[in-house]
């Protein structure tokens, strides 16, 4: 009798198991469509990654990482992005691309981080962008401005963050043409993606008379100890005009033995060379007076800020949280307004974490306007367009600071 009674009692029990079974498969659904997360997402978490030369010879850029693990600590102390507290994994690359493949496929594959943020420079993001498109890892917010950063047909998941490289030159090749029609221009490129870009960027901008006008160019390796003999086989071109593509450390070198040549041309510096912390005082301010460069951001160094709100409240967030680092250094504003883009984007994908929002968030910015970007300087995104900033002005260097010689010049010139 006990026996039938256990016997008649099963299959009421594993009806009761089979419904639990399917109805907590079935709230897991639910959930799993309700919060949709790619790798290193969780409720509470967004586990991120970037590579950043902390070492090497440019290592000078490393402020913009440092800013940027620096506003992501702020953002979490406040309680994160929809309760989701920001985890930056920034790794150290020296600026060598295969380096930069070494250490991101690390952050895919080992750390499981949810796409790549920011990591800096061209060539070293051009080793790695064919990986994360094909592996569908977004690359957002690149800390370098070439312009193949721009190209979703192709590369859909990858996205600039600085103005473009070919439309800075433009801008030169512009004002050359205005102030100098007949100049004679001599030009230093790094020899790599970065320089090339510029360098394509001035030939678009001077077109036919490219070949006329510019009578000297010379390049040089990101690994060169100097680049004094450049300096001085472009002096003997007879040049008036000096375009000087080049990252900080040297485009000191270039200022200083400019210089101490006695070599006067007009001295146009791109604009990711032209930190007055890590360039211009290296080489020397009084050294540095009379150069021209664009800008598209509050220079640090620029007492016409110094009673702007905006200003007021970055100094602040610099004291409470980057204190080491140098305030007039313009890559500790970068850093602090590209960091500042991504919370957006993620502040707009809600629970939709998925790689492919992240993305289509990041390609629907419309008219957001930062705080530390010139006033009229806002940034726009869409499916087509992937450059965020398409706006710049251009200053000239006065011993102090950069004083404005231009309204703000758009993509559109």
């Amino acid at each position: 009798m006990k026996g039938a009674r256990i016997g008649k009692a099963e299959p009421n029990l594993a009806t009761a198991l089979c419904l639990g079974i399917l109805t907590l498969a079935a709230s897991a659904t639910i959930a799993c469509a309700d919060n949709i997360y790619a790798p290193g997402i969780t409720d509470t978490e967004i586990k991120i990654g970037q590579t950043v030369p902390y070492s090497g010879p440019v290592s000078a850029t490393s402020a913009n990482g440092l800013a940027e693990l620096a506003y992501f600590k702020m953002i979490n102390e406040r309680g994160g992005v929809n309760g989701r507290k920001i985890v930056l994994i920034s790794l150290d690359d020296g600026y060598s691309p295969p380096k930069t493949v070494e250490q991101t496929r690390k952050l895919v594959e080992q750390d499981q981080i949810a796409f790549i943020f920011g990591t800096l420079g061209t060539p070293t993001n051009s080793a790695i962008q064919k990986y994360l498109n094909d592996r569908a890892v977004p690359q957002l917010f690149i800390a370098s401005g070439a312009s193949k950063w721009a190209d979703p047909g192709n590369f859909p998941w990858t996205m600039g963050w600085l103005p473009s490289y070919r439309t800075e030159a433009r801008i030169y090749a512009r004002y050359i043409r205005e102030q100098k029609p007949n100049a004679r221009i001599a030009v230093l490129y790094q020899n790599d993606d970065y320089g090339k870009d510029y360098l394509a960027g001035l030939r678009e901008g001077l077109g036919p008379a490219y070949d006329k006008m510019v009578v000297g160019q010379a390049s040089y390796e990101i690994t060169d100890p100097t680049i004094d003999s450049q300096i001085v086989a472009l002096q003997g071109t007879g040049a008036d005009v000096f375009v000087d593509i080049a990252l900080p450390k040297a485009a000191a070198q270039s200022i200083r033995k400019t210089y101490d040549i006695g070599w006067r041309p007009l001295y146009i510096l791109n604009s990711v060379g032209s930190a007055v912390g890590a360039a211009l005082e290296p080489a020397g301010l009084d050294k540095s007076v009379g150069i021209v460069t664009a800008r598209y951001y509050k220079d640090p160094s620029d007492p016409q800020w110094r009673d702007d709100p905006a200003f007021r409240a970055w100094l602040g967030w610099m004291k409470t949280y980057n204190p080491n680092a140098n305030v007039v250094d313009y890559y500790n504003v970068l850093g602090y307004s590209a960091a500042m883009t991504l919370v957006q984007v993620l502040e707009q994908c809600g629970d939709d974490l998925s790689r492919e929002n992240i993305m289509r968030q990041a390609a629907n910015l419309r008219g957001l306007s930062l705080p530390m970007l010139l006033p009229g300087v806002v940034i726009n995104t869409s499916p087509t367009d992937y450059r965020p900033i398409k706006q710049m002005r251009l200053v000239r260097f006065d011993g102090r600071t950069w004083q404005p010689i231009s309204d703000l010049i758009g993509d559109d010139m």
